[in-house]
């Protein structure tokens, strides 16, 4: 039941873009903070 009231329901639909974009931004934000690191460790040598 809970399943089908988180695919069916406005709320279920709105919670499941809201994990899926934080998801996305975590996954953003870690590469991104990688690649500057990497950056900065290169200009430090």
């Amino acid at each position: 039941m809970a399943w089908q009231l988180l695919f069916s329901s406005d709320f279920g639909l709105m919670s499941l873009f809201v994990i899926a974009f934080v998801i996305a931004m975590a996954v953003y934000l870690y590469g991104f903070a990688r690649k500057h690191m990497e950056e900065d460790a290169k200009q430090a040598k």
